[in-house]
């Protein structure tokens, strides 16, 4: 029995598929092609045996016709035979190429096609006794046997009773003239060829889906396989993990150069810094254009006063921010009325600034939705 077939009940997928059509595994049907040399060789006898016959007939002919001067140069002889041959090969070539289009078309048909190598390639493991023995016991060739005993003993069947049928009727052919014998002769043998086309055109079509069947059982794939799988085309979690960690501590590096663009930072008070900007003509919302924790927070807050942008304190709103916000990113539609109140104390502390107004007094502690709060969930989190 196959080893661990008891476990494989998945169906394979699309990788395993893929991969065992790159080593030249497909649905291959044998009686299919049987059927394809058989028939496609059988109409081309019949098609094409007068044309030949009647070429070969003038070749033969002429190939033994004799005259003095034939007998004088006897290098003619070694040229009759060398044409005679070279039209013998030429039929048995053009045969051949017949036939054997016929059974490429045939396992196209059956299991695609399939450029690969790998069959070809030395193998030691497929000389193993222990595998070959192990191989004549699977599913798939106890399938085979049986379906070929079945085969022959079709044949068998169909074969007597077609001679038993027709044995007077041979034996009445020897009293028949020769012309009249062979014409009766030939539609004898072509009836019986015709009865072994539709007994193998039968086996090819209870063949071509059975061994359809026979490969997905092959190709069924257990839990584990399909586990394994995953990791391999998608990676390890945990890996993928803190590689997105890493890129997410890259790009807030490099996004400290756009802080001098903001139109204010906001922090906690030394853990997280983040850093808005908004052009009601450009964007439809405020953006985070920088944040960070702990040393890169202090970095995006020095940057920001060399540049005099006006940095406030609001932990709540940074911690929302930093956890709900991405970077290059419109801010959540639920934090806009809270950056909209920092956003105002802004504007009127610039034109404060250039002498347009007063100077504002109360710096805004804007609300931020509880369940944005890291903090808050964390706390809610944390049994009493």
């Amino acid at each position: 029995m196959e080893q661990g077939s008891q476990d494989r009940h998945l169906p394979a997928s699309e990788r395993k598929l893929q991969k065992a059509r790159d080593d030249g595994q497909v649905t291959r049907s044998q009686d299919l092609s049987h059927l394809a040399v058989l028939g496609v060789g059988a109409l081309a006898l019949l098609a094409i045996s007068p044309l030949v016959f009647e070429t070969l007939k003038r070749s033969m002919v002429q190939q033994l016709s004799f005259d003095a001067s034939t007998v004088q140069r006897t290098a003619t002889m070694v040229q009759r035979l060398g044409d005679a041959s070279t039209l013998g090969t030429a039929v048995c070539f053009g045969f051949a190429a017949i036939v054997t289009a016929a059974a490429i078309a045939a396992s196209v048909a059956s299991g695609g096609w399939v450029y690969s190598l790998k069959p070809l390639m030395p193998d030691f493991s497929r000389i193993n006794p222990l595998s070959g023995v192990a191989n004549m016991f699977s599913k798939k060739k106890l399938v085979d046997t049986a379906k070929m005993l079945v085969l022959t003993g079709l044949l068998l069947a169909v074969a007597a009773g077609f001679l038993h049928a027709g044995m007077q009727e041979m034996a009445a052919m020897m009293l028949q003239p020769s012309p009249a014998a062979l014409a009766h002769l030939t539609q004898w043998i072509t009836g019986g060829v015709g009865l072994m086309l539709l007994v193998v055109l039968l086996a090819a079509l209870v063949d071509v889906p059975l061994q359809g069947f026979l490969f997905n059982e092959q190709m069924k794939m257990s839990h584990q396989e399909v586990k394994e799988e995953s990791k391999e085309s998608n990676g390890n979690p945990e890996l993928k993990g803190k590689l997105r960690q890493k890129q997410r501590e890259m790009a807030q590096k490099s996004s400290v150069g756009a802080v001098p663009k903001a139109d204010f930072v906001v922090m906690n008070p030394t853990h997280f810094a983040v850093a808005i900007r908004y052009d009601d003509a450009t964007m439809r919302a405020p953006r985070v254009i920088s944040k960070g924790a702990d040393l890169l927070a202090m970095r995006i807050r020095d940057v920001a006063k060399q540049h005099a942008i006006p940095v406030l304190q609001s932990p709540m709103l940074a911690r929302a921010l930093y956890a709900n916000a991405e970077l290059d990113q419109d801010i959540p539609a639920t934090l806009y009325t809270a950056v909209a109140q920092v956003l105002a104390y802004v504007y009127r502390l610039r034109a404060a600034l250039r002498g347009e107004g007063a100077m504002p007094t109360d710096v805004p502690q804007p609300e931020v939705p509880p369940e944005l709060d890291p903090l808050t969930k964390t706390q809610k989190a944390t049994p009493v």
